[in-house]
């Protein structure tokens, strides 16, 4: 099974889900920390107003048993930044390896210490490790991360290390990378960087579309010549309607504020809490995903008229 198979499960919003109160989610993703050793020009956390903040790991702890309770299969301790950055990112995947039957990750690919993030997810039985793979040279990485062109050379030397590291653990985590799918000579260059590194991974490289990332830092990706496609709409090959948008009824994502106080968001994007559904440190999971906050939206969805609500300000829409 390519791991876009379950991509594509999530993002199908089947009849069943179709409701204000629809089942348990497909899968959950959970904010362990903001922290993010990039600034790219069309993340949402650009225009995030606090510093960043890691989750309490008890609060984590009940979170991931909450939502096995409730029916969940399916959890990623990452959300809008860099796992890796979190000092405990292997206990909170064996936490959630204790619960689900499939835990995944992102990553950038390019921490310092990303390599030892890495080893000590693939021994806590990590499921899923996906690069994000998104820039063709040096040059253009560094324009769009804001960070130095050498770090591209160790995400390409972290994808190939990863590979190592898991065969000599005998891990059962499967590797994977997506890229933004770009025309021109632009796709011609990135087939060079995916020609490079797709033998170390366990499939082809699966594209995805530039995200507007709800809209928040719209006019800075204009500037560095991106044009950005409505709201999340899956991968390439597999689009799907912006109405309902499926993060709202396949899909849950747990956010923290800058206190630390975790909650239950509605949008995959959401870097400043706007698109708080539920308090978490007061609601348990199952009440969050079906707040009256949460249904009132998910009608607004369902009846594709989202103007009036928060979602009316996304790509998506307008």
């Amino acid at each position: 099974m390519h791991v876009t198979d379950r991509i594509d499960e999530v993002t199908l919003v089947t009849p069943d889900y179709q409701r204000v109160d629809p089942p348990p989610p497909k899968s959950v993703k959970i904010s362990v920390t903001e922290r993010c050793n990039h600034s790219c020009g069309y993340c949402a956390l650009r225009l995030r107003k606090h510093a960043p903040v890691s989750m309490n790991k008890d609060d984590y702890k009940r979170i991931v048993k909450e939502a096995a309770e409730f029916g969940v299969q399916e959890i990623a301790p990452f959300y809008m930044g860099e796992p890796t950055m979190l000092p405990w990112l292997g206990e909170a995947v064996e936490i959630a390896k204790a619960h689900v039957p499939y835990v995944f990750l992102t990553t950038n690919g390019t921490y310092s210490g990303a390599l030892v993030a890495y080893a000590d997810c693939f021994r806590a039985g990590l499921d899923s490790l996906k690069f994000s793979l998104n820039y063709a040279t040096a040059e253009q990485y560094s324009e769009v991360t804001g960070c130095r062109p050498e770090l591209f050379k160790r995400l390409l030397r972290n994808i190939k290390a990863a590979r190592e590291l898991r065969d000599k653990l005998e891990a059962p985590t499967k590797l994977w990378a997506s890229a933004i799918q770009y025309d021109g000579e632009q796709a011609e260059r990135m087939a060079e960087v995916i020609a490079e590194v797709e033998p170390f991974l366990d499939g082809p490289v699966y594209h995805l579309p530039l995200y507007s990332m709800a809209s928040w830092a719209t006019d800075r990706t204009h500037e560095l010549g991106f044009n950005p496609t409505a709201g999340n709409q899956g991968r390439i090959g597999a689009l799907r309607d912006p109405l309902p948008c499926w993060t709202c009824f396949t899909a849950a994502h747990v956010g923290i504020t800058a206190e630390g106080r975790p909650y239950m968001s509605a949008c995959c994007f959401d870097a400043s809490g706007a698109w708080e559904m539920a308090d978490l440190s007061t609601q348990s999971f199952g009440e969050a995903w079906h707040s009256l906050t949460f249904q009132t939206l998910r009608k607004a969805h369902l009846n594709k008229d989202v103007s009036a609500t928060i979602c009316g300000r996304c790509l998506a829409y307008t």
